[in-house]
C-alpha cells in the first residue's frame, strides 16, 4: 500500500471521527425535541432531517456547493469574515457529511428516546429533578444503545461517503482525498490492484460494523 493510500485512510478516519463527535452533538437534542415535542414544525423538521436519506448525493452536494460558493450565503459569510471558503476544503467536507449523515444519527436516538416512554421522566419529576437533571441521569442512560447505534452508523455511513465528498471537496491528494475517492481514482488510471487493497479492506470494514452493531444490540437486549 502506497503512501497515497494510506493518507487517504488517515484523512477518512479523521473526517469521520470527528463528524461523528459534531452529529452526536447536533442529532443528541435534535432527536430529542423530535421524540418530545408535539409542535406542528415536528412533521417539516423530520422530513428535512430524513431528506438526505432519499436524495441523491450529488442533488445534496450541488445545492451545498451553491450555498458554500463565493456567490452563496455561507460563501459571502465566510468572505466577509476572513475565512477560508468551504468548498474544496477539509471544513468543507466536514459540513457537508454532517447534512449527509444527519438521518442516520437522528433517527436511532430518536427511536430510542420514544422508547422510554413518560413514565421514568414522571418518576424522575416527582422526585423533583429538574427538566436537565432527568435528560442526563435518566434518558440519556436509558437511550445508550440508540446512541452507540447511531455512533457506529455515523462514523460507517460517513467513511463510505462518495458524492457529496466528491462534488464539496474534489479530488485533492492530501486534503480532501478521502478513501472512496481514492478508489475512483485507482479505477479511473486502471490501477486495479491498488483499487482491489482498498474496496476490500472497505468490504471487511463495513462486515465487521454490522457485526460490532448487531452484537452491541445483542448485549443491550441481554440476549
Amino acid at each position: 500500500m502506497d503512501a497515497a493510500s494510506l493518507t487517504a485512510i488517515w484523512l477518512t478516519v479523521k473526517l469521520a471521527t470527528l463528524v461523528t463527535v459534531l452529529l452526536l452533538l447536533i442529532g443528541t437534542p435534535l432527536a430529542w425535541w423530535l421524540a418530545r415535542t408535539r409542535s406542528f414544525l415536528k412533521g417539516p423538521v423530520g422530513a428535512v432531517v430524513t431528506l438526505p436519506l432519499v436524495l441523491p448525493p450529488t442533488v445534496l452536494g450541488f445545492y451545498l456547493l451553491l450555498m458554500m460558493g463565493p456567490h452563496g450565503p455561507v460563501g459571502q459569510l465566510m468572505e466577509s469574515l476572513g475565512l477560508e471558503r468551504l468548498p474544496f476544503s477539509f471544513a468543507g467536507l466536514v459540513v457537508a457529511s454532517v447534512f449527509y449523515s444527519l438521518p442516520f444519527v437522528v433517527q436511532p436516538i430518536q427511536n430510542a428516546f420514544e422508547a422510554i416512554g413518560k413514565r421514568p421522566l414522571e418518576v424522575a419529576a416527582s422526585l423533583r429533578a429538574s427538566p436537565w437533571d432527568s435528560f442526563f441521569s435518566v434518558a440519556l442512560p436509558l437511550a445508550r444503545p440508540g446512541l452507540f447505534t447511531a455512533a457506529v452508523l455515523g462514523f460507517a455511513h460517513t467513511v463510505g461517503e462518495f458524492g457529496v465528498v466528491l462534488m464539496i471537496g474534489g479530488n485533492i491528494p492530501g486534503k480532501t482525498q478521502v478513501l472512496s475517492v481514492k478508489i475512483f481514482d485507482y479505477v479511473e488510471t486502471m490501477k486495479y490492484a491498488q483499487a482491489h487493497w482498498l474496496a476490500g479492506g472497505m468490504v471487511c470494514f463495513c462486515f465487521l460494523v454490522l457485526l460490532l452493531l448487531y452484537g452491541g444490540r445483542k448485549k443491550s437486549l441481554g440476549i
